[in-house]
């Protein structure tokens, strides 16, 4: 629907006016410390804020038993009591446009070594037009963006002429249960828009890889080091299985491996070992280690075919004879997910685009993701396009994670134009 002009000065008006509000806003979130588990007080918030803007709210449960038969399901890595998804839903007067879900989560991986910030990662300060904190850019500030957006059309005397759906959701950074909960308790929209932060500069994902995490728990022999050669070491043990994925990690991103999407990047493929846990002692030898993996999936193969792979890698490994005596033990938990492309065709991806450099000036990168995102689910699931871009995030996953504040304001344009043009528009109620 083509927007008035009137309409559109009056809706950048209203966003340049709210500015402040949503940086204030974004300080707010970014205080809530909300890693795994810990959702409760920024789920909260966004509560406060959906109803301020006067939407019906709703939680929804996470709920494994219900989920776990739908493809999209991963193992859940604790329990989900006490963080339900926060959504609301905006209904018109006049139903007369297309309706619209703008999603976003809350939760943030940890913060790593506190001490290495140069202010502490939950204290978020301003420096240099950039505002730092966890979370800050992946992706509070996506989230400010879409709520500010529809504040703004509010402001303007204006309102979407078609449904809006907000969702807040819970585990994107290791499950995505939390969305597919919430996108399962929703009707399907005609569109979504994930407002997620892009490569250290506004882009928009043109695919992502897929994900499965692994847990690999090995048990030794214990012994005093001064029998050292009696005992089985776990550590040394859990780190010889770890080197068997040196070879496919080079084998999955071998060049007639990798999708057309992702030519050009360098090593999209990538086998992360990110946790170690194990030993008591360092004058014993330890008894137990256990290992956590990430390991990525390309598109033409599959989390289940990924799975497998891992099996067999983890099982040759346990045989080999440096191993003899240790036990074994490997679980999935946390992501299973297959790969995704976005259709870059799709009218939203279309007006996002225009919108974008219309407001400032610059065009969105495509970004082939070596990570991923909620907006799979949509996609792969409900065959709902979707426009997954976001603002200027530096160090996310780092120390002194943050965000351009500019970027984040032309990142609130884009989704209010987006959004005015997408779902029609009508006088605010």
């Amino acid at each position: 629907m083509t927007l008035d002009p009137g309409a559109r000065g009056a809706i950048l008006q209203a966003v340049d006016a709210l500015r402040d509000d949503a940086t204030a806003t974004l300080m707010t979130l970014v205080r809530c410390p909300s890693t795994l588990g810990n959702e409760a007080s920024a789920l909260n918030e966004m509560a406060r804020i959906y109803e301020g803007l006067g939407l019906k709210l709703r939680r929804v449960p996470t709920v494994p038993d219900q989920l776990a038969s739908h493809p999209g399901f991963s193992p859940p890595l604790v329990s989900y009591e006490g963080r339900d998804n926060v959504v609301a839903v905006h209904t018109p007067r006049e139903r007369r446009g297309r309706s619209l879900a703008l999603q976003g989560h809350v939760d943030v991986v940890p913060e790593g070594a506190a001490d290495m910030w140069l202010t502490p990662p939950y204290d978020p300060a301003i420096r240099d037009g950039r505002m730092y904190g966890r979370g800050a850019g992946d992706m509070k500030a996506g989230i400010v963006s879409y709520v500010t957006a529809f504040k703004a059309l509010r402001l303007a005397g204006l309102q979407p002429a078609a449904e809006v759906q907000m969702q807040s959701v819970i585990e994107e950074e290791c499950t995505g249960n939390g969305a597919l909960a919430a996108m399962l308790a929703l009707p399907r929209t005609d569109a979504v828009i994930i407002p997620e932060p892009g490569p250290g500069l506004p882009a928009i994902y043109t695919a992502e890889v897929g994900v499965v995490w692994a847990w690999v728990t090995v048990s030794g022999r214990p012994a005093h080091v001064r029998d050292m050669q009696s005992g089985i070491n776990a550590i040394k043990a859990a780190n010889a299985i770890a080197s068997r994925f040196d070879d496919y990690q080079a084998e999955m991103n071998r060049a007639e491996r990798i999708h057309a999407s992702f030519r050009g990047v360098n090593h999209p493929v990538n086998v992360n070992f990110g946790t170690i846990e194990g030993g008591e002692w360092n004058s014993s030898v330890p008894t137990r280690a256990r290992i956590g993996m990430r390991v990525g999936v390309m598109m033409g193969y599959t989390a289940a075919q990924t799975k497998a792979d891992i099996e067999r890698i983890v099982a040759d490994a346990a045989n080999d004879p440096t191993l003899k005596g240790a036990t074994v033990k490997l679980e999935f938990k946390g992501f299973m997910a297959d790969p995704c492309v976005f259709d870059m065709n799709a009218l939203i991806v279309t007006l996002a685009r225009r919108n974008f450099t219309d407001v400032s000036g610059a065009d969105l990168r495509d970004y082939p993701a070596t990570g991923l995102t909620d907006g799979r689910f949509f996609t792969l699931y409900q065959d709902t396009p979707v426009a997954c871009f976001g603002p200027d995030a530096q160090e996310i996953h780092g120390i002194d994670e943050s965000v351009g504040l500019d970027s984040m304001h032309d990142i609130t344009r884009t989704i209010a134009l987006t959004m005015a043009e997408w779902c029609g528009m009508e006088k605010a109620a």
